[in-house]
């Protein structure tokens, strides 16, 4: 049960997160940057996309509660909205709305482009926060699963600042086909495991 857990949380996690596919648009968002500047920018938005998703997988469960939402209840909508967010993978919109974003923190100046769009929505979307909430309630209060929830969270996170820092590298290695490619690859698998967990809220719903 542990490492099934494990393996679908980290699974998860990455095709929701996506790092590779981050990297173009990290580029495009520090586009101008010195290499001192962009390394800071990318190391300051794993922190706050770790901070983000640390705190959704631990306060989430207790956040359900007090709006009196099942938890079936939100696994149903969550594996609906990912289901949407797999669907614009494999359509190629989600590409769209990251080349877009990274136009807008262009245009407007943003203050602090690692806080937008990179930690939010990129990194620490909709999607990436309800999937840790999902996680962590298939948790059910097991201290060892949470943990490495936790822990994939941080390998994830991790994973993303790689991928920022080699972002130049990986453009080149993978290349536009490439990354069209993997994302419709990784939107393919993530509607299977969205359509999972609506499955699990549905039965779990019956058995109750």
């Amino acid at each position: 049960m542990v490492l099934n857990f494990l393996i679908s949380a980290l699974v998860t996690l990455l095709v929701v997160v996506d790092p590779i596919g981050l990297a173009p648009t990290f580029i495009s968002i520090t586009e101008g940057l010195s290499a001192k500047l962009r390394h800071q920018v990318a190391l300051r938005a794993a922190v706050i996309a770790g901070l983000i998703l640390i705190g959704s997988a631990l306060i989430g469960n207790w956040l359900l509660d007090r709006l009196a939402i099942s938890l079936s209840a939100f696994r149903i909508a969550g594996g609906l909205l990912l289901f949407s967010i797999a669907t614009e993978m494999v359509l190629g919109v989600r590409m769209r709305r990251e080349g877009e974003a990274a136009e807008q923190a262009l245009e407007e100046r943003a203050r602090n482009i690692a806080a937008f769009p990179l930690a939010i929505p990129l990194m620490a979307g909709p999607g990436a926060i309800t999937a840790s909430v999902l996680l962590a309630g298939r948790a059910d209060g097991d201290w060892l699963l949470l943990v490495l929830l936790l822990a994939v969270v941080v390998a994830v996170v991790a994973a993303c600042l790689v991928a920022f820092l080699l972002a130049a590298r990986i453009g080149q290695l993978i290349g536009v086909t490439g990354n069209i490619v993997l994302s419709r690859l990784l939107g393919v698998i993530l509607a299977a495991l969205a359509v999972q967990y609506v499955v699990d809220g549905i039965r779990a719903i019956l058995a109750g």
